[in-house]
């Protein structure tokens, strides 16, 4: 049940009826016409744009529009007034008995909210992809977070989502981590080492190094790198993605795909790419303009192998091969792009760090050549999240070197405290995370309020016992309205958050709700007729037990798009 997409197919047949009645033109696009709530909730239940966006193209003035679209949605027995206000806009006040049918829709409809929205599309969702030379730090978290929120977000609209994380292992970083990881072997051995700047120093390579001599023992000592670097490399790389995945579990993030960028080397796959870009005019030799902001003395031309993307929405046109005839960082990204394309996927989402702002219109730009147009790829930036402790910037000193952990984070307050926390800002916003003020007990903290919210129904539900709620009495206070009002709007944050692909959405849909119940709550201290029990009258009781358990069960559902569990009970 989507109580704002039922008042809006009212107002659609309305205006059918005018255009039928000469009231309107015929012929006139609906697809902006919404029903959305008021900003004020003093102004009613619902209001609609009806009048203001059929105007112009029905020269029209939009006033005279609405008087005779309120006049239709007054008939309907659910509508109790429709008012026009201001230029045209059209308020609607509902029946109080729309709002016990929908606590009663929220308690008998399996899934409510749940959109058949999305129809299946496939959708590949790619976040997280850090380099596999450690373990994940807080601003993996934050990607890590969005990603999989984001996809349950999707599948809960109704597509189908593929969960992906692409390893990257065929570049030179990797390399470096095999140096790192043989200069702890050698410490293994009772040598003293030193790292040069630019290996990888933290401690949590110690084991692996460890782990490797128990493996080879003394074969690679003293040994040149042509003997070991490739072995190494693919033993450091399979140990930190162990280490990695373990740090997905504990904040709960399971992945359907791992994708090696090493397989897309020496298989014929970045060239296959390439091949289809070159197939469609898109691929030349040419001599890119210096960069902005360089001297023509500081940049020497060279003839390199380039894409046109600025065909396709780019600013500049990119080298895919270096004059030398390597590959560019970008080749084998539009390698493992197509075979996103290639396997059929509907639409793709990548979740970048906000230091990858500059390769989102080459990406875009590769995938809208490699599908003609027909997959769209959207890029989502997670800004910086920025660590305090008692109110002062907060950096620890760990075992990872000199950045803090995912696992940090989530030993510290938890993995649900964390999730919730790391969306409570949009994610192209930067995000401060006070571990003090992220498990304060206070409605300041979105968190605990929403949990509270959820642990104070269960309360309630304990002590009602068995309820019957076969028949859901009428609400009656303006206060169980609002809660009930709020409820209604679920449904449609969750197509409006999917269309946009913004989980945090959720998350403020989700405190918004635990202020209603909460407000409730509370003035039930001072009248006792609003508490949800009432002794000796059953009836009163069931309609507020009714309220409380669908409260509780959007916001079970909302948290289980965050990923987080839902408090039974507070400590």
């Amino acid at each position: 049940m989507n109580l704002f997409t039922e008042i809006r197919a009212l107002v659609l047949d309305s205006l059918a009826e005018m255009s039928a009645d000469g009231a309107l033109p015929e012929g006139l696009s609906l697809d902006n016409v919404a029903v959305e709530p008021p900003r004020d909730a003093a102004h009613g239940d619902m209001a609609t744009n009806a009048a203001m966006v059929l105007a112009k193209p029905a020269r029209m003035k939009p006033r005279d529009i609405a008087e005779v679209l309120a006049g239709k949605l007054a008939a309907d027995p659910r509508i109790t007034r429709a008012e026009v206000a201001g230029p045209g806009f059209l308020n609607l006040s509902l029946e109080p008995s729309v709002w016990t049918d929908l606590v009663s829709a929220v308690l008998t409809t399996e899934g409510y909210g749940r959109s058949d929205m999305g129809q299946g599309a496939r959708v590949n969702v790619e976040y997280v992809s850090a380099n596999p030379t450690g373990p994940l730090h807080v601003g993996h978290t934050r990607g890590a977070v969005f990603g999989d929120a984001l996809a349950s977000l999707l599948e809960y609209a109704g597509h189908a989502v593929t969960r992906e994380y692409y390893i990257n292992d065929g570049g030179a970083q990797v390399d470096v981590l095999a140096r790192s990881v043989y200069l702890r072997y050698l410490e293994a051995h009772g040598e003293a080492v030193e790292f040069p700047e630019g290996t990888y120093p933290g401690d949590y390579l110690v084991p692996v190094g460890e782990a490797l001599k128990a493996r080879v023992g003394d074969a690679y000592v003293g040994k040149g790198e042509e003997v070991w670097l490739e072995e190494i490399r693919d033993y450091a790389t399979d140990a930190m993605m162990d280490l990695i995945r373990a740090d997905l579990a504990q904040l709960g993030v399971k992945m359907d795909v791992f994708f090696s960028e090493k397989s897309l080397y020496g298989t014929g796959r970045i060239e296959a790419a390439l091949a289809a870009l070159d197939a469609k005019g898109l691929i030349y030799e040419g001599v890119l303009e210096p960069p902005k902001g360089k001297k023509p003395e500081d940049w020497e031309p060279r003839e390199q192998t380039l894409f046109k993307s600025t065909e396709h929405g780019d600013d500049v046109d990119r080298p895919v091969k270096k004059s030398d005839g390597a590959w560019t960082y970008f080749a084998p990204d539009i390698a493992y792009h197509f075979d996103k394309v290639e396997r059929g996927f509907d639409a793709l989402i990548d979740i970048f760090g906000a230091d990858h702002g500059g390769y989102v219109k080459r990406m875009k730009a590769a995938v809208s050549a490699l599908s003609d147009g027909k997959v769209p790829l959207d890029i989502k930036l997670t800004q910086l999240v920025k660590l305090f402790k008692n109110g002062e910037p907060f950096k620890m000193s760990k075992r990872a070197g000199n950045f803090v952990t995912l696992r940090d984070v989530v030993e510290q307050v938890g993995p649900d405290v964390t999730r919730f926390h790391m969306l409570t800002r949009k994610n192209d916003a930067s995000l401060d995370f006070d571990f003090d003020k992220v498990l304060e007990q206070s409605r300041d903290n979105p968190v605990y309020y929403v949990q509270y919210a959820h642990a104070r129904v269960k309360s309630a539900l304990r002590k009602a016992g068995d309820v019957a709620l076969s028949d859901v009495p009428a609400l009656e206070d303006e206060a169980e309205f609002a809660v009930a009002r709020k409820l209604a709007e679920w449904p449609r944050l969750v197509e409006i958050a999917g269309r946009t692909n913004e989980p945090h959405r959720a998350a403020f849909y989700l405190f918004d709700l635990a202020s209603e119940l909460h407000g409730l709550w509370n003035r039930g201290h001072d009248e006792p007729d609003l508490r949800f029990l009432q002794e000796g009258n059953t009836g009163a009781t069931q309609a507020k037990i009714a309220l409380a358990r669908a409260t509780a069960v959007v916001i079970s559902a909302g948290l289980g798009i965050l990923g987080v569990t839902p408090a039974d009970e507070m400590r």
